[in-house]
């Protein structure tokens, strides 16, 4: 085989400075592209989409910003490695849970519940309810304990209520127990049928629960904020100057000869000594990219093992508001699965905007019908709770799950998921590395964790370039040690109004 009708390669002489192709430009990719840009290798970002940021996406059809994917930053401190660059462009955030919320990324502090008839549900006994909820997910650890075999999280609670049933409830209790059931698949993106007990853990922080994967080693504290700004502007400082090359669909990556070969859908190649896949783990699991040689054994069957959630947003923008002044409404229901959640952007931003947030088999579910439909689902829950609502100016939905070009939402551990699969996912296989928020070992699911895997994916790549070329003399790096990881200059900004 001819590697000179590649693009990228010398007749006369090996580049001196080594090359990287980076396939991916999700937060991870941009992340890994940038580390090695600023490490002085040459590096080139691929991207199928017409545009930056991956399941990061800041819409602005409103007129203001709506990130109808990630929208939270997971672990508001310091310590959180977008940290430097959040404070840095001056973006604000809006606290919406402490550590110690039932809720995960919101507590109790500001909503309003629901019945499906509209009413509202009294207060008092959504907090009792919460109570007895965080009883329930407590004695799931005695389960978990006594059992070898894995099982679901469903199934844990179902032996908790058989061994205590005074904790079960009933009537109107039963329905806002199925609200909160629905707000903890949320944060898998799963239901709870699916989600494994075995990597399911509750770990106790200063006397704070936090709800947490039994894999993580390293909990970040602070609760939970919103990105006013979306994140959007986070994904313009990382791809500055970066050689970013868009609508760039991979098909193939082949490893020859010590290269990397990559293979694009409109009959082009590029050719590098190393690449990095950040591409999202639906992608992967649905063999969207051929590998030549094929991925070991064990690489695909991390990628088999790991699960891949769903969840949705249907934002709804309105010429006024006449919802009360809440961060969250929710209607309660007979079923985790028929029950529903709506962020008040208003309360946040400003903006009259709700966001209903469907997650798991519903979302799945959604993805079936049009945008009208589900606007006008939306929009009947709405009315039941407000009568006098006014119609949406505009709506915008989501379709992760069958967008092609991430298959999923964000990665959760099924049941009887190897405890090995997230390391497995993470390992090199030669002179091809992987990143993306399913390789965050200790924080999946989250858009630091995803930034943090393409830093380190981009370290290793870096030590594997100067050992294979030798070329430690010859590069001027200034790729610094803990560079992500770098104390902000000023205190991020956080609000609660």
């Amino acid at each position: 085989m001819d590697l000179l009708r590649y693009q990228g390669i010398e007749r006369q002489k090996e580049p001196a400075v080594p090359s990287v192709i980076v396939i991916g430009a999700g937060i991870s990719g941009l992340a890994a592209a940038r580390a090695l840009s600023d490490a002085s290798i040459k590096v080139i970002l691929l991207e199928s989409r017409q545009r930056l940021g991956g399941r990061i996406h800041t819409d602005y059809t409103f007129g203001c910003p709506v990130d109808m994917g990630a929208s939270w930053l997971h672990g508001v401190c310091n310590e959180n490695p977008l940290a430097p660059l959040i404070c840095s462009l001056g973006l604000k955030l809006y606290r919406t849970s402490g550590d110690n919320s039932v809720l995960y990324d919101h507590d109790l502090e500001s909503y309003t519940l629901f019945d499906m008839d509209g009413s509202k549900v009294p207060q008092e006994m959504v907090v009792a309810v919460g109570d007895v909820f965080k009883r329930i997910l407590k004695e799931t650890e005695k389960v978990r304990d006594e059992h070898a075999k894995d099982m679901s999280v469903h199934q844990a609670i179902s032996i908790v209520l058989d061994r205590h049933p005074e904790l079960r409830q009933e009537g109107l209790a039963y329905e806002v127990m199925q609200w909160y059931i629905c707000r903890m698949e949320a944060w898998f993106a799963a239901d709870a049928d699916m989600i494994s007990l075995k990597c399911w853990d509750q770990a106790i922080h200063d006397k704070k629960v936090i709800f947490n994967f039994a894999h993580k080693e390293h909990v970040l504290l602070g609760g939970h904020g919103l990105m006013v700004q979306g994140y959007e502007p986070i994904i313009k400082e990382l791809a500055k100057d970066i050689d970013v090359r868009l609508n760039h669909r991979v098909t193939k990556i082949s490893q020859e000869y010590n290269k990397v070969v990559v293979d694009i859908e409109n009959g082009t190649s590029l050719i590098a000594d190393a690449a990095i896949v950040t591409v999202p783990l639906g992608v992967l699991k649905a063999n969207l990219i051929q590998f030549e040689p094929k991925l070991p054994e064990w690489k695909v069957a991390a990628i088999s093992e790991i699960g891949v959630g769903s969840e949705n947003k249907i934002a709804l923008l309105f010429d006024q508001v006449f919802w009360p002044n809440v961060e969250l409404l929710g209607i309660v229901a007979p079923t985790s699965y028929s029950c529903g959640y709506f962020l008040n952007l208003h309360k946040a931003t400003g903006h009259p905007v709700l966001v209903y947030m469907a997650a798991g088999r519903f979302a799945n579910d959604l993805e079936k019908y049009s945008d009208e439909y589900a606007a006008n689902f939306v929009m009947l829950q709405l009315k039941k709770m407000f009568p006098n609502a006014s119609d949406p100016v505009q709506y915008l939905v989501s379709h992760w799950g069958t967008d092609r070009d991430s298959l999923g939402c964000y990665s959760y551990d099924p049941v009887g998921m190897a405890g090995d699969s997230y390391q497995k996912l993470k390992a090199p296989c030669g002179n091809l590395f992987f990143a993306g928020e399913a390789v965050s070992e200790e924080h999946s699911g989250s858009v630091h964790g995803a930034y943090s895997s393409g830093v380190t994916a981009a370290r290793n790549c870096e030590s594997h370039l100067l050992q294979r070329l030798g070329n430690f003399k010859k590069l001027r790096l200034i790729f610094r040690d803990g560079d992500a990881l770098l104390e902000p200059m000023f205190p991020l900004q956080i609000s609660r109004i």
